[in-house]
């Protein structure tokens, strides 16, 4: 009876509306079409609606549009949709249109929960605001697939009030809830990969050197004119230094160049934007005299004076070398974190070398640091500090601040903030998480897996109680002698380059048959991230959906959009079929397929 009840075709309404085969097809067609137009736009992220759907209208939106030129492509498509659909049935309704895309979505979610097969994974969490300033929290999951390659996937964006622990928690356990997914084969989780520039933004001197440079990018980009005439002032200084012989000219040599603004979701775009500085002052000087001359807006001009006094002091100098030669040091590693196919091994590698080299900078650095800002001071006339001099606080000129320059730039500047930058790394990169990076080089088949340890594989399954057992550690014991014997002497395991490439060899091989508790252990050693960059590139492309034009889009139709967007493989592989069945199953429909 219940089931019955459930089913449409034992419903009243359809009793008194007789469905024939002819009106069965023509609505199919009709379905068909809409469903086509729907994946386009939500593959390219294009908007659906129109500002005027109107029947006055010459332009009603993408959706209603794409439908109308694919009808004056199909003779069959053109008798039976938009004025033509019977009862007007036309299937172009906004809440229509929604239902569609909540109908691929779930399809895709289907289809990486599928890929996921119930195995480990880690989750990464990140969140940022959208043009509307909601917060919003994305969820990305890593695991390795079937065919032993690392993937990536988006699984959901959540709108919440506060991201504190406890609110993305209740957001994460409602998720897992809805999608029937267990806690329990979670294996790492990762938060805020922007909190990476977070050592800037704790020291006052450096955070307020950081604001400068924005307020100098919002004064030099507000205007073309403006950039114009740092291009222009560009040319001529290479034309000057290529008439006396000091430019070298050739192709790809001596591009247009300007000041780009820094990104949140690309941490060298920091380095970047100091370095453009760096390269055209002088360009940028004149820029910020003709603005404090000739512009138009009040605010500019005070600004462009404040920035104009402000490039001229020992401070600026001091600040820019030193975050110049601090992102340079780590600008490797930014890139090496926010690469598609990060490698672990590389990274921790790169983490001990970047170590090292700031505590050389901390013990040996002073000198050389201080010695280029003094001659870039010289050099551009700007007043030198006499570093045995009482320091003087730019804030309170008035008040004693009873320290030496020396004092201040050396310890409580250069000092502290190198103490920062190291202990970040030291947080980031702790004993335990060391030794469990540490351990997984033993599984590196470079060099014909030189770095192989047995013991160390052996402790690296310690961190994993869930997934080995007191006896299954005994038993990959003497799995991995015969292991490592087996794969030195397969000519299929030579030069692989990292442990992606190992895991997929071993399943083209079915080596993850014969050795599967050491294929589990590579399954959980690729699991692992260092940071949320496919997050934070994920948010760049919500800003390609969610715009300032379509500023009110809906919670769960910006959910379904995203989903749809950024997993692009899962999304093409979904039929009309399966979106059909699911759109005939979420609600009642006037014909029943």
């Amino acid at each position: 009876m219940a089931d019955n009840l459930m089913n449409q075709d034992q419903s009243i309404t359809r009793a008194f509306y007789k469905q024939n085969e002819a009106a069965k097809n023509e609505y199919k067609i009709r379905l068909n079409v809409s469903i086509d137009v729907c994946r386009y736009l939500l593959r390219q992220g294009l908007p659906f609606r129109g500002h005027d759907e109107s029947m006055e209208s010459t332009n009603k939106g993408n959706f209603v549009e794409l439908l109308k030129y694919t009808a004056t492509q199909n003779e069959l498509v053109s008798k039976v949709v938009l004025e033509n659909a019977p009862k007007n049935n036309q299937i172009v309704s906004h809440k229509i249109q929604k239902e569609l895309a909540h109908c691929f979505a779930e399809e895709v979610i289907k289809s990486i929960i599928q890929e996921l097969d119930h195995d480990v994974f880690c989750l990464m969490v990140d969140e940022s605001a959208d043009v509307s300033t909601k917060e919003q929290v994305a969820l990305i999951f890593r695991f390795v697939n079937k065919k032993g390659i690392v993937k990536e996937r988006f699984f959901g964006l959540i709108h919440v009030q506060e991201t504190s622990s406890a609110s993305l928690k209740n957001a994460i356990d409602s998720l897992f809830a809805k999608r029937g997914l267990s806690m329990k084969k979670l294996r790492g989780q990762g938060y805020d990969g922007a909190s990476n520039m977070k050592v800037a933004k704790k020291h006052f001197e450096v955070s307020d050197f950081f604001d400068k440079i924005f307020v100098l990018l919002n004064v030099v980009r507000a205007s073309c004119k403006r950039q114009d005439m740092i291009r222009e002032d560009q040319r001529k200084i290479i034309e000057e230094g290529v008439s006396h012989g000091e430019t070298k000219i050739g192709k790809g040599l001596n591009q247009e160049r300007s000041i780009q603004r820094p990104g949140t979701t690309r941490w060298g775009s920091h380095y970047k934007t100091l370095l453009r500085l760096a390269d055209l002052f002088t360009s940028i000087i004149k820029v910020l005299e003709h603005v404090e001359r000739d512009g138009s807006d009040g605010i500019n001009r005070c600004q462009a004076n404040g920035l104009r006094r402000y490039f001229h002091t020992f401070d600026f100098v001091f600040y820019l070398q030193f975050m110049l030669l601090l992102l340079g040091l780590t600008n490797n590693l930014s890139k090496a974190l926010q690469r598609k196919d990060q490698d672990i091994l590389n990274a921790m590698s790169l983490v001990k070398s970047i170590k090292q080299q700031l505590y050389k900078l901390r013990d040996n650095g002073w000198d050389s640091i201080i010695g280029k800002v003094n001659s870039i001071c010289e050099k551009n006339k700007t007043e030198l500090l006499i570093m045995e001099e009482e320091f003087v606080n730019p804030k309170k000129p008035r008040q004693r601040s009873n320290i030496t320059n020396l004092h201040h730039y050396q310890i409580e500047c250069f000092y502290t903030v190198l103490d920062m930058q190291i202990q970040e790394f030291n947080d980031r990169f702790d004993e335990i998480n060391t030794e469990l990076l540490g351990c997984t080089a033993s599984l590196s088949p470079i060099d014909s897996f030189h770095q192989f340890d047995q013991s160390k594989l052996v402790r690296l399954s310690e961190f994993y109680p869930e997934d080995f057992s007191s006896v299954e550690r005994i038993y990959l014991e003497h799995q991995l002698g015969i292991y490592i014997d087996n794969i030195s002497e397969d000519q299929r395991f030579a030069n692989l380059e990292g442990l992606e490439d190992l895991a997929r060899v071993m399943v083209e091989t079915k080596k993850h048959l014969s050795d599967p508790l050491v294929y589990q252990l590579l399954k959980l050693v690729l699991t692992l991230h260092v940071a949320t960059t496919t997050v934070e590139r994920f948010f760049s492309a919500m800003k390609n959906v969610k715009t300032t034009l379509r500023n009110r889009i809906g919670e769960e139709f910006l959910n379904a959009y995203m989903v749809c967007y950024t997993e692009k493989d899962h999304f093409d592989k979904v039929t009309n079929e399966a979106v059909i069945k699911r759109f005939q199953d979420i609600g009642e429909r006037r014909m029943i397929l």
